[in-house]
Formats: structure tokens, C-alpha cells, sequence
């Protein structure tokens, strides 16, 4: 196989991306890299790289000249919406090269993803349900894939370790400016607060939900995500969690069954800066539904999905997890998975009255074609995760078409 040119952008905030760029060096192809930040510079681990000091503005002449001087042929980053990132594929698609988008995986937690071009809304998978009906036929059931381990103090270690070494970007990167809506210091601040209450919050979810499994009280389940995830900001018609919660609750106490009941669950790795249960409290008192909303921020999400007689999302990955477990599931966005014959199709109003169960052959069919066209199995912040990713990544990464683009 030919040498190729890999220039790597933003990657993770775990060693991932050096281990990778190692691998495919080892390989016989020549691998560049170039860094925006602080951060960027330690998870490279001091390896010789590009600095890219400028303005935004400055970044597309920046890109071209190292295109062309360094004859790439290939361009590896994770996450296709950072403004650095939106900017790269732009240029690197003019130039016809190669763009390979890793992102966190779609059926988690053994697996990541790793698309060309573009994820989440911007993947090339086919929003239509015969052709999985056709394609996954006959493919191999995927099931979880390899299991490991990789304990959530790992992922905070890098961050931390990460936004830690971002400290002296005003000096050495003055033109770098973060995509993310909260700086770090706040963010942990946050953690640190909600960690803290974890243990309260559990003893009093648990009671909540066992009480209402047990009478068997009918409830639809609004798992939220996090406001400042590319998922919501750029990928749905939502600004935030709050405006999300609106919208439901306004549908829920016009159109649901009077006896049903809405669980709120927050999103796990949320900061905890915002005031949800405050806001669903003020949501309550306007639309009149005082005891028919339960807002927990623990929960055996597994569990309640089981017992949900629905699930409403946007386009979070929760949605894969409900058709897996035969869940009827509406997407209030477009996700992958949002097909015919997998989500409710209809309107949020119809969805509280008739609810209808996913085609589980379809899913099993989406879900190993969804599995064997773009996920890695591995993971970002653990060795074990980490080594797995980088060894099932490289045939994907070297070969002349992606299992997508072969079955396309």
C-alpha cells in the first residue's frame, strides 16, 4: 500500500490521537500535525508539530500552504463542528483530500465513531429505511463489541490536565478562542458541587422511580443533554435543555393521557450550572402540572427504559439505547436513527396517545450496518480503550474506501 499524509487537528482530551499518529508512523506513512492550543502541544506529547497562532480569519491561507507543502493526502480530527474544524474540512474538500471525523460512538460504551467527511447530521448513512433493510441483510450481528474498562476519573484527569496546560495560550496561541460556551474553571466548579450532592440525589431518584415502576404509574422518559453539545447547538432547531423542556411540557399537558407522567432525567456528565429543577418547577406552575413531572438527576437508565411507555429526545444517543429495548421513541431533531419504522414519524402531540414500538428486525439491521460502516471498537480515555481504538482503526484510516462508501 502506498505512503500516505496524515495531518492530525483537534483530537480528544486523551492521549488517543499520539498513540494513532505512532501507529500509522510505524506503518510507513508520514504523519503532521498542528496545534492550537496549549493543550493540544502536551497531548501531542512535545512532538514536533505546526503552531496556528493567527485569527480564524487567517486559518484557510494557513491550511492551504501546508496542503500543498507537505503533499497531504489525508486529514484526521475529532468532531466536524469546532469553528477550526468546519474551516479544515472546508479547505481539505477543495483540495480533494481525505477527511476522517472521529466523534464519541453511537452505540457506546465499547465503541467510537469514525466516519468520512462528516457525523451526527453530517454523515453520509442513508436516512432511508430499505436500503438497511437491504445492505444489513447480511451482515454479522455486531452485538457490544470487546468490552473494557475505563473508569470516568480517567476522562476527568485529561480534561483537567488538558484545560490546565491551555493556561499559557495567551502568550504562545493569542488567537485561539475555545468552542466551548463555559470556560473550564466554571465547568468544575459545577462537577465539584453536583459530585458532592450525588449521594442525596441517588437516595431520592431511587425512591421517586421504585415508587412509580412499582404502581405501575404510565410515564414517558426526556433524558436531556447537555446544552453545549454540538448535538443541540448545531444539529437541532433547540438553543438549549430549557427551551427543550418547554416545548414537551407544552405538548405533554395538551395532548398526553391524563394518568401519564413525564420523568425528567439529567444528562450524567452534566455541569450542574443550570437550574433545572427550578426551571421545570416555574414550567409546572405555567402549564398547570403540579405532580405530573418528575424530575431526577440519578437513575438506572436501562431500567427505565424498560418501563417507559415512550421516549422523547432530540437526538441523543439514549434514542439507540430505547429502540434497542423496543421503546417507542420520537426524535424532536434528525439523528441517525430517526427512520421510518424505528421513531414515531408523526407529530409530539400524536406521540403521547399512540406510541408506536419500533420494527426490531429493521433496528437489528440498522444497527450492525450503522456498526460495520462506521464504528471503531474501542475507546478515547483508558489504555486498554485506547490501544484497542487505535489497532481497529488503522485498516478504516489506510484503506482507499470506507465500508460506507463500498456499500454506497
Amino acid at each position: 500500500m502506498p505512503s500516505r499524509s496524515y495531518l492530525f487537528l483537534q483530537g480528544v482530551c486523551s492521549p488517543f490521537f499520539i498513540y494513532l499518529a505512532s501507529r500509522l508512523f510505524s506503518n510507513g506513512h508520514r504523519v503532521f500535525r498542528i496545534n492550537f492550543n496549549g493543550g493540544d502541544v502536551i497531548y501531542w506529547n512535545g512532538q514536533p508539530a505546526f503552531p496556528f497562532r493567527e485569527n480564524l480569519k487567517d486559518l484557510p491561507a494557513f491550511l492551504e500552504e501546508r496542503f500543498q507543502s507537505l503533499s497531504i493526502s489525508d486529514m484526521i480530527l475529532f468532531g466536524d463542528c469546532r469553528p477550526v474544524h468546519r474551516i479544515a474540512i472546508e479547505a481539505a474538500r477543495r483540495k480533494g483530500i481525505r477527511i476522517h471525523v472521529y466523534e464519541e460512538g453511537y452505540f457506546r460504551p465499547y465503541w467510537v465513531t469514525l466516519e468520512r467527511n462528516g457525523v451526527n447530521a453530517h454523515s453520509l448513512l442513508p436516512r432511508d429505511p430499505d436500503w438497511y433493510w437491504r445492505v444489513g441483510a447480511n451482515l454479522p450481528d455486531y452485538g457490544d463489541g470487546e468490552s473494557f474498562t475505563s473508569p470516568l476519573r480517567l476522562r476527568a484527569m485529561h480534561d483537567v490536565n488538558y484545560h490546565l496546560d491551555c493556561i499559557v495560550n495567551p502568550v504562545l496561541f493569542p488567537g485561539y478562542r475555545t468552542h466551548c460556551a463555559v470556560t473550564a474553571p466554571l465547568e468544575y466548579a459545577g462537577y465539584l458541587r453536583r459530585y458532592v450532592a450525588l449521594p442525596f440525589y441517588r437516595r431520592r431518584d431511587k425512591k421517586v422511580l421504585d415508587s412509580l415502576i412499582a404502581d405501575g404509574v404510565p410515564f414517558f422518559l426526556l433524558p436531556l443533554q447537555l446544552n453545549n453539545d454540538a448535538q443541540i447547538r448545531d444539529h437541532s432547531s433547540f438553543s438549549d435543555m430549557k427551551q427543550v423542556m418547554e416545548y414537551v411540557m407544552e405538548s405533554f399537558v395538551r395532548s398526553a393521557p391524563g394518568d401519564a407522567r413525564l420523568v425528567i432525567k439529567n444528562h450524567p456528565l452534566d455541569s450542574g450550572l443550570h437550574d433545572y429543577a427550578g426551571t421545570i418547577c416555574r414550567l409546572e406552575r405555567r402549564f398547570d402540572l403540579s405532580g405530573r413531572i418528575h424530575y431526577v438527576e440519578t437513575g438506572d437508565l436501562v431500567g427505565l427504559l424498560s418501563c417507559a411507555r415512550g421516549v422523547v429526545t432530540v437526538n441523543s444517543t439514549v434514542g439507540g439505547w430505547s429502540l434497542s429495548g423496543r421503546c417507542p421513541t420520537i426524535a424532536l431533531s434528525d439523528p441517525i436513527y430517526n427512520l421510518s419504522g424505528l421513531t414515531f414519524q408523526g407529530k409530539l402531540d400524536e406521540f403521547w396517545q399512540n406510541p408506536e414500538a419500533p420494527d426490531m428486525e429493521l433496528f437489528r439491521r440498522f444497527r450492525n450496518t450503522v456498526i460495520h460502516t462506521t464504528q471503531v471498537n474501542g475507546g478515547f480515555y483508558s489504555p486498554e480503550g485506547i490501544g484497542m481504538a487505535v489497532r481497529n482503526s488503522i485498516r478504516l484510516l489506510t484503506a482507499e474506501k470506507s465500508p460506507l462508501e463500498e456499500l454506497l
